[in-house]
């Protein structure tokens, strides 16, 4: 017998009964929907941890002073200074994995261009800054080496400052603004990162000189750091290395004895960011393994309605063989209902789970990654579930006797 035309017997005795082929494929449809589904949202959820690790910076470690100790009460990180700018020379010179390094100071203030003024963090740190966390100018330039001689009244403003102070952003480069009373010439606008998970805004900030911020801005603590350290690894690979290597040198040079603690802190924001995936990634793992079984279910429906089939249809098979149809042709023939069932469920639950994942993206304001391997993957295995539990059904009807069944009633 022509395949083609077995296809083609199979389509009709699918369509002869269209409910129930409806509601046989429903398993696979829901099983296939959530896992396009599942996978969708978890791998939407990696993503926005990358993306918010990315927007800190690249392989990204921050070294910050130690925490006070007064009355028994100790404060939090960076409350007792005990960093200085030797270490940071150390650090930069001594420590082979640590590719950059850069001195991160902070406070609050009122910034003032003509007749408008924003409340914004401003930054003193230096050129290395921007490398470690990956940030260029839209408009105009970044620091430059030459910038922080203590002389140089620059600053790089972020997209919000610029916006609020002069509406447009591009419109600040080369204007004049005032920090604490004294004038800056603004030389680059930063290009735009958005906001950080817990909704700080990355682009509400304004950058001067390290030296400059300590001399006109904030003051300083003489050879103490006042602020954090932020350190470039050289890859992602070496940021253990580096916070060895920076741990090992900060104690040797604060004299810690070896039961002492640290007196500084260290965070691997790399070590994090892989940690955060890995649950991530587990979650949508167990995630895609639950509607998995979504999916044998649907596929014990259809050897269930199959074997059905089989029962209803025991006189057509022994009439189709003792007109000539071979064994093998009524194995093919119900294997093709079967697996035309779960191919048909596969696609149709391709389009649910997209749709549904798209909507609990516009719901909830989620990130979705729609993943054409995993759809393809997913209407793969609902035929070869299709094939696996059709076979038994296909089998059954193919051994039949012809003349047994011509007598069935």
């Amino acid at each position: 017998m022509d395949p083609f035309q077995t296809l083609l017997v199979a389509l009709r005795a699918l369509l002869r009964n269209r409910m129930r082929s409806a509601l046989t494929a429903l398993g696979i449809i829901i099983g296939v929907a959530a896992v396009v589904a599942m996978v969708a949202i978890g791998e939407g959820a990696k993503a926005k941890v990358q993306d918010a690790f990315a927007a800190l910076g690249s392989n990204l470690l921050i070294l910050a002073p130690g925490s006070s100790l007064q009355g028994g009460m100790h404060g939090g990180s960076g409350t007792q200074p005990t960093l200085t700018w030797d270490d940071l020379t150390a650090i930069r010179t001594e420590a082979p994995a640590v590719l950059l390094a850069a001195a991160v100071l902070r406070t609050n203030a009122s910034v003032i261009s003509e007749g408008q003024n924003w409340w914004t963090t401003v930054i003193g740190s230096e050129p290395e800054y921007f490398q470690i966390r990956s940030w260029s100018a839209s408009v105009g330039r970044l620091l430059e080496p030459g910038d922080g001689d203590g002389t140089a009244k620059v600053a790089v403003l972020g997209e919000t400052v610029g916006r609020e102070l002069f509406g447009d952003p591009a419109q600040a480069l080369g204007a004049t603004i005032r920090i604490k009373g004294s004038p800056y010439t603004v030389i680059g606008i930063l290009t735009r990162k958005g906001q950080s998970p817990m909704g700080q805004d990355y682009d509400d900030t304004v950058v001067v000189p390290a030296r400059t911020f300590r001399d006109k801005i904030q003051g300083g603590l003489a050879r103490y750091l006042s602020g954090a350290v932020f350190l470039g690894a050289a890859s992602p690979a070496a940021t253990r290395q580096a916070q060895e290597q920076v741990t090992a040198l900060l104690r040797e040079r604060h004299r810690l004895a070896e039961v002492d603690p640290d007196d500084f802190a260290l965070r691997n924001l790399t070590e994090m960011a892989e940690a955060l995936q890995e649950g991530q990634r587990t979650i949508a793992t167990l995630l895609a393994s639950i509607a998995a079984v979504s999916l044998l279910v649907g596929g014990i429906g259809i050897m269930n309605i199959m074997l059905v089939s089989v029962t209803e249809r025991t006189r057509e098979i022994g009439l189709r063989m003792a007109v000539g149809a071979k064994p093998r042709h009524i194995l093919l023939q119900f294997l093709l209902e079967s697996s035309l069932l779960a191919f048909a469920g596969g696609l149709i639950g391709i389009a649910f789970g997209a749709a549904g994942a798209t909507w609990v993206a516009w719901r909830f304001g989620w990130d979705i990654r729609l993943d054409p391997l995993v759809m393809v993957g997913s209407v793969g295995f609902s035929a070869a579930v299709g094939i696996v539990f059709g076979l038994y059904p296909a089998r059954k009807a193919s051994q039949l006797d012809p003349i047994d069944a011509l007598r069935f009633e």
